[in-house]
């Protein structure tokens, strides 16, 4: 399983474990992210995505999913939400 946001891009980091006498083993930072639908409001329909926790916020933060997408990136977002973005927009264009 991929564990990378469709939302914002964020994916796994590497690090170290560092002990008390500064040894370094190799360690993998996953991010948190869950497996959600997410209702559009100009489409009227739910979407199934696996989003980080931080990224569920910024939705509600930014009013809905609909304003989200809207405001980020193509390079962060996945060929699923890049669509979901362009299906968007047609339909806001239309009303």
């Amino acid at each position: 399983m991929a564990r990378r946001c469709e939302l914002t891009g964020k994916g796994v980091q590497a690090g170290n474990n560092v002990s008390h006498a500064k040894n370094r083993s190799r360690r993998r930072f996953l991010p948190n992210v869950q497996a959600v639908r997410l209702m559009s409001d100009t489409l009227g329909r739910f979407f199934s995505m696996k989003v980080t926790a931080a990224a569920l916020r910024s939705v509600e933060h930014n009013g809905g999913l609909d304003n989200f997408l809207l405001k980020a990136k193509d390079e962060k977002l996945s060929l699923q939400a890049r669509r979901l973005k362009r299906d968007v927009k047609k339909a806001a264009v239309a009303a």
